[in-house]
């Protein structure tokens, strides 16, 4: 949560950090000379601090466990505290060994909105509305954001209670509604679900999540001339109850230079009907430093889905990988086809290489290069009409560079992949583009 806390210290009469270091000055010049206090605190304690780091309260003004403190010297402190304008009251106390400093900040509802224009390789261009907003209920953050082009439209938000039960477990809701009518797929899919969760986080490198939520989508208005699979798989509603676990596990690496992570989801979704199907997706990543300013990046991305009453899988439930989860090739660009439809697997596997190099500044901002090697497949499917499709396992590689940088403080991801290894029906894409601006 502290990434967070700093990003929302904007909307206060005053900036915490600019008076950081005058005001510690100003309680150091008011407080020499002061009788002391006999009764010395052995810990510092901060207490009404939602917004700003407790650490950075205790420091601004110079407070520290071990110091005997006057009277007339704790007045002066919470003066100091009241000067830097974040503060509606601030009072110093002891209780027992405790120095107690318990503040109330100005702004409780602290929040923004943002107007954003993206571009990437998978939606192409969005139009993008985000809005978010700490004590949107009582000590609640909530999100929402509305994205928006030709094909694809989308609004998600969540509500999230950091500690609800206890310091390490979290409540949350997450919602989400979409309709996507891609100009190279012969159907329209619409899906809307929500979902409550509790998060678990025993230690800053585990995090553990269950949530049960409901989920309806449909896969509608195929087109004539479209492969008859898709014809037998469209659907007007599912709308069903869902069931959902994730781990996650990651740690810094080699002193803090590399890192890895683990990801592990598993849905059970259309619980209680004679739909259910088994989602499993997994993810692993590793930045590994071989030298100064030179790294290797590993990832692994794969996922299995399977239906548990003999029913078959749809293509609004199978794997499509393309684009950014496969560089060299675009979006639904490989897996089964069928009459030049993508139908997507029911198995996806791609890794991928990566040598990163930093090259410094550029325009006062960091540029990386890279040369990569993706390699993977999308296979499998419940019905190939009589052997009519083939949906056995295919490996698909590319190389390519990879280029990352900043321009006026936008962020700018970009590639050039050439295919090694394709099947024949595959969309191959060579150029690949990431760019988002925030107004």
């Amino acid at each position: 949560m502290l990434q967070f806390k700093q990003g929302l210290r904007f909307g206060r009469p005053g900036s915490f950090g600019a008076l950081a270091t005058c005001c510690a000055v100003l309680s150091g010049t008011v407080l020499s000379g002061l009788p002391a206090w006999s009764n010395v605190a052995q810990v510092v304690e901060v207490r009404g601090a939602e917004f700003i780091p407790a650490d950075d309260i205790q420091a601004t003004c110079g407070v520290e466990a071990g110091v005997a403190y006057s009277a007339l010297e704790l007045r002066a402190i919470e003066g100091c505290l009241m000067s830097t304008g974040v503060f509606e009251t601030v009072r110093l106390y002891t209780e027992a060994q405790t120095l107690v400093i318990e503040v109330q900040e100005l702004n409780t509802r602290p929040g923004k909105i943002e107007a954003m224009l993206a571009y990437d390789s998978q939606d192409g261009l969005l139009g993008s509305l985000a809005f978010e907003q700490y004590n949107f209920l009582p000590k609640t953050f909530a999100t929402l954001s509305l994205d928006y082009n030709d094909e694809v439209e989308r609004i998600s938000g969540a509500l999230y209670r950091a500690d609800a039960f206890d310091a390490h477990t979290d409540l949350g809701l997450r919602f989400s509604a979409m309709r996507r009518e891609y100009d190279d797929v012969s159907y329209t899919q619409e899906q809307i679900l929500g979902e409550v969760f509790v998060a678990w986080t025993p230690s800053d490198a585990l995090r553990i999540e269950t949530g049960i939520g409901y989920r309806d989508y449909r896969l509608f208005d195929v087109e004539a001339g479209a492969s008859a699979l898709l014809v037998q798989e469209e659907t007007d509603s599912i709308s069903e109850p869902f069931l959902h676990m994730s781990l996650s596990y990651g740690e810094p690496i080699f002193g803090g230079q590399g890192a890895y992570r683990l990801r592990l989801d598993q849905y059970l979704w259309n619980y209680g009907s004679d739909e259910r199907l088994f989602d499993t997706r997994v993810q692993a990543n590793a930045t590994l430093p071989l030298a100064d300013g030179l790294s290797l990046l590993v990832g692994l991305n794969g996922g299995k889905v399977h239906g548990l009453d003999d029913n078959d899988t749809r293509g609004i439930d199978r794997y499509f990988p393309g684009a950014n989860t496969f560089r060299g090739f675009a979006p639904r660009g490989i897996g089964p086809r069928d009459s030049g439809d993508a139908l997507g697997g029911n198995q996806f596997f791609v890794g991928s290489l990566e040598l990163q190099q930093e090259f410094g500044d550029v325009w006062n901002a960091p540029l990386r290069g890279g040369v990569f090697l993706d390699s993977g497949a999308a296979w499998g499917l419940d019905n190939t009409l009589s052997g009519g499709i083939d949906d056995g396992w295919h490996r698909r590689t590319s190389v390519g560079l990879t280029l990352t940088l900043d321009v006026g403080n936008t962020p700018v991801s970009l590639y050039l992949a050439k295919p090694l290894e394709q099947e024949d029906g595959d969309e191959t894409q060579a150029f690949g583009f990431s760019i988002s601006t925030r107004f």
